[in-house]
């Protein structure tokens, strides 16, 4: 389908400022500071300055929270985020409220305790940000992800994300009804959206972290709708093609059979 930009010269500025130049800046601010999230139920709290703020906007990350602070500005991560940041990126550090920092085990086990399918969701999430997506919540279009070429504010969401489980979990049931394919299918194309499934397969019997994130991989499909429309004119030329072959081969009978009668005549004469 390709990106549908917003507004005229979208594009351009978004060529000017790639998305991987915007997550460095987030990186090294948020290194510089040394930022501490706080862990709060399935989410990360963060306070964040100017700067920090900017560049988690810039980057997509976190949902800001209205407070009454003006100096500062409070964000809520998710875990997928949280732990990207974390353990991918190796710029934020998260603590309990006691103020003690987490390890990156301690983390993982305690979002797996939260989440069942977080080692899943996270190796999808994690895998589409590594090739410099912007990622966000998918629920208000029934899937897990929403994929942006860039910035939400230059570009429309180009894919709606499944993440598959080939082993375990509910969402492994998800798309084995034609009927819920079909469903799927119809709500992307209704938002102009390409649904993208992603398969989570483990190579290996290893569970703990982090190995299970080494030894599973991604596979990547893509499902669109068959809309007959868009072949009608193929066919219609295809049709009109034979129906000029009849006719020429039509004037060439008539031809023949008029040359015939001439031919007999001659003869009987």
């Amino acid at each position: 389908m390709g990106p549908r930009w917003k507004g005229k010269g979208s594009k351009a500025k978004a060529a000017a400022e790639p998305m991987s130049e915007i997550i460095s800046a987030l990186q090294s601010s948020l290194t510089t500071s040394k930022c501490k999230g706080l862990l709060s139920g399935c989410s990360v709290l963060l306070e964040a300055d100017s700067e920090q703020s900017t560049n988690l906007n810039r980057a997509c990350f976190g949902r800001a929270i209205i407070t009454s602070q003006k100096e500062k500005q409070w964000y809520e991560l998710g875990l997928e985020e949280a732990f990207y940041l974390c353990f991918s990126l190796k710029c934020l550090e998260i603590v309990d409220h006691d103020s003690k920092v987490k390890s990156d085990v301690e983390l993982w086990d305690y979002m797996c305790s939260k989440i069942e399918t977080f080692p899943e969701f996270y190796k999808a999430y994690s895998h589409l940000r590594m090739k410099n997506w912007v990622v966000r919540p998918g629920s208000q279009y029934g899937v897990d992800f929403v994929a942006y070429h860039h910035h939400p504010a230059l570009v429309h969401s180009e894919y709606a994300v499944l993440v598959l489980l080939d082993s375990k979990g509910n969402s492994g049931q998800r798309l084995k009804l034609w009927s819920d394919l079909h469903c799927t299918i119809r709500l992307c194309g209704g938002v102009a959206k390409t649904l993208l499934v992603l398969h989570v397969q483990g190579k290996g019997s290893e569970t703990g972290f982090p190995g299970c994130l080494a030894n599973s991989e991604i596979k990547e499909q893509t499902i669109s709708r068959w809309i007959p429309e868009q072949t009608r004119e193929q066919k219609s030329d295809v049709k009109n093609q034979g129906r000029h072959q009849l006719r020429t081969e039509g004037r060439e009978c008539n031809a023949l059979s008029a040359a015939v009668v001439v031919a007999c005549t001659i003869q009987m004469e």
